[in-house]
């Protein structure tokens, strides 16, 4: 059994709340967990945002099991969250899963440059805000014969792609950091970072990553 010893019941506390967020979306969600020194990084993907999200958690010692000095495994969501003790602050690494597809295609770990552009945290909440009563509006204005599965999820994709300003940064990731408790009123404003392929919000409790499409993200040119 492999114990994860947490810097503290606040660290604890965290993981627990963002836990319970995937599960809200995913009853059934796997996250990929990474541990390396004194860091643990949790990774999980709500499906209704098609986001990848990254909560980083401070471990009270380096990670260290037997000859392993890092940890890199899929697992059970809701058995992580279960083995969570907030007043001991650890958490028990659960067997092993086999990830889902997300899992095997994390954003890279260096090369992040910062991304200019990105509006104050108001005008963020205030985009998601809107996008949210667009969606509910032009939902609720569907015929019954119109208000199909197919429609619904066509209008969700429209508002939801848009992006923030000029940073190309879509508005389903503002919407998934505000969800899963990383953008918040407190504490430093979020960031924008850009690396190959990947777009990432960054926030003091958090972060949202999502992959752009097309030739231009990738680097890649055509002769």
């Amino acid at each position: 059994m492999t114990v994860l010893h947490l810097a503290d019941e606040g660290e604890a506390a965290d993981l627990a709340a963002f836990l319970s967020r995937l599960l809200h979306y995913d009853r059934g969600a796997a996250v990929r967990i990474q541990a390396a020194g004194t860091a643990l990084a949790v990774f999980g993907r709500p499906p209704s945002f098609e986001v990848l999200a990254i909560r980083a958690v401070r471990l009270a010692k380096p990670y260290e099991d037997g000859p392993a000095a890092a940890l890199d495994v899929t697992v059970s969501a809701g058995e992580l969250l279960e083995s969570v003790d907030e007043p001991a602050s650890t958490a028990v690494v659960p067997a092993a899963v086999t990830g889902p597809p997300w899992a095997g295609v994390l954003p890279p770990r260096g090369g992040w440059r910062p991304e200019p552009g990105l509006p104050a945290p108001d005008a963020l909440r205030a985009a998601v805000g809107a996008a949210v009563a667009e969606f509910r509006s032009r939902t609720e204005e569907l015929a019954p014969q119109q208000r199909t599965r197919a429609e619904v999820d066509r209008i969700g994709r429209e508002i939801w792609s848009r992006t923030i300003g000029g940073t190309g940064l879509p508005v389903r990731v503002v919407h998934a950091a505000q969800s899963l408790g990383f953008l918040r009123p407190e504490g430093d404003d979020p960031a924008l970072f850009t690396s190959g392929a990947w777009l990432r919000l960054r926030t003091p409790y958090g972060s949202v990553a999502v992959r752009r499409a097309g030739r231009e993200a990738l680097g890649v040119s055509v002769r």
